[in-house]
């Protein structure tokens, strides 16, 4: 069934149907198709525009719909359009005239408009979902290492000591900022287009804010051109996703890089990695390489719906139709890297010994003794280049800081004194970094509980 046959004169040309059709991918929003169209049949009833049977009939008619869509009893017809014409032609074969007057004062244009921002908002609250369960595995990670001790990194070079806690917690920031997008977006998105028209409005007497209010929005669109073109939540959205892959592609980097046999700090466990055809020693993080992989095809999706953007005069275009299957694949995509990489995260364990032997052997406390330095009345300039020639000593005799006898420390500078051990130790490092969100235990516990707190809202 077509929408618009009357004023042609020939049937569409079978390739041209192919290429115009988008009920293989507008399927996937067949439920708020049919929920945007019961709100819409319960306010042409309210206004009289509709006798209240004819609602009653349409209703049941929808419902019955989609119940058998949702057993299998009804499958999508290769013959429809789009998921709208689909819906129609079914509710008019089933309850015959009444169902001819579904689409009474709306056009697909506005009703296009509904379905996506229904369907976006509804995945919008599922991955917002989905990050509060990973950010609640992030947690319980911390807790439990709040003292495990492994370098911090600066141009992949050791720098200084921190803790595991500390790291997990760089990027439990980072996917908290991306919850905040994403109500963000709900927010600024959550206002209803239906009753729009084609873009002009329309002429029958609808109470759009009655719909509104059936469909939870927030309030109504104010100009119905910008209601029918504006796709700017679904970029925000693309925007926000890819974000959210760009924080999983770093984290997923690191992973690969803590799991090489030159690192070692973590074990994948055997559910999430897989190995070589060729090569039985191996066990390769395949996961984690592939989350980085699809980072790609979701900013794919963003540049897709901005370079269609770009150029499209007000108001609806048939371009807008390319909205759909990226998103939906960039949807998919990150909903899916979500809960493997929660799962991963769930089953890798820590060791715990290499990782502090890593911190202790890549000089990560050289800012200390200079601090020791420096404490000790040497300017900083000074202690700075004292602290190079140590660390340059102790890469020709390949030991660490903490290797050094006190006469070589002397023979350096006299200002060494036993306690310099004491003040370069890992624990003395972590430990005297205490101010708001650094790596101390005392410091990550009070942001554990901020974390806790939040997670429990």
């Amino acid at each position: 069934m077509k929408l618009w046959g009357g004023r042609f004169t020939k049937e569409e040309n079978q390739l041209v149907h192919n290429f115009n059709e988008s009920l293989s991918f507008d399927q996937k929003f067949y439920a708020q198709d049919i929920r945007g169209s019961i709100a819409h049949v319960k306010m042409l009833g309210k206004q009289n525009i509709i006798t209240k049977d004819e609602m009653n009939q349409i209703i049941d008619g929808l419902n019955g719909i989609k119940t058998d869509i949702d057993t299998g009893k009804l499958r999508f017809s290769k013959e429809s359009e789009d998921i709208h014409s689909f819906v129609e032609a079914n509710l008019i074969e089933r309850i015959g005239d009444a169902g001819k007057k579904l689409h009474t004062g709306r056009s697909r244009n506005d009703q296009v408009a509904l379905d996506m921002k229904l369907y976006t908002r509804d995945e919008v609250v599922e991955i917002n979902t989905l990050l509060k369960t990973l950010l609640s595995s992030l947690l319980k990670v911390m807790e439990k290492n709040t003292e495990t001790y492994m370098p911090g990194f600066t141009h992949l070079q050791k720098a200084q000591p921190i803790t595991l806690a500390h790291h997990f917690g760089a990027y439990f920031e980072m996917f908290k900022r991306d919850r905040d997008r994403l109500d963000d977006i709900y927010e600024r998105m959550n206002y209803c287009p239906l009753g729009s028209g084609a873009l002009a409005g329309t002429t029958y007497p609808l109470d759009r804010e009655y719909t509104a209010s059936l469909l939870d929005f927030k309030g109504v669109t104010l100009n119905s051109m910008d209601s029918v073109s504006d796709r700017d939540y679904v970029i925000e959205l693309l925007s926000c996703l890819s974000t959210i892959m760009m924080h999983f592609s770093r984290f997923c980097e690191e992973i690969c890089i803590w799991n090489s046999n030159e690192y070692r700090f973590v074990n994948i466990d055997d559910s999430y990695s897989t190995g070589s055809s060729i090569m039985p020693q191996k066990k390769n993080p395949d996961i984690a390489e592939l989350i980085r992989g699809k980072t790609g095809r979701v900013y794919g999706a963003l540049t897709s719906i901005l370079t269609t953007m770009k150029g499209i005069p007000l108001a609806y275009n048939k371009d807008m139709q390319e909205d759909k299957e990226l998103t939906f694949d960039a949807i998919d995509t990150v909903k899916g890297c979500i809960v493997l990489f929660t799962g991963m995260i769930d089953t890798m364990t820590f060791n715990k010994d290499i990782m502090e032997a890593s911190t202790k052997h890549g000089f990560t406390n050289a800012t200390d003794a200079a601090d020791y330095l420096v404490n000790h009345g040497v300017p900083f300039r000074d202690a700075h280049g004292i602290v190079g020639e140590l660390v340059l000593f102790c890469e020709e005799k390949g030991i660490a800081l903490d290797d050094m006898t006190l006469e070589e420390y002397n023979a350096i500078s006299p200002v060494f004194e036993n306690d310099i051990y004491e003040a370069i130790s890992l624990e003395t490092c972590i430990n005297k970094r205490m101010t708001i969100g650094a790596p101390s235990p005392e410091a990550m516990n009070n942001t554990i509980k901020i974390y806790r707190e939040y997670l429990n809202k």
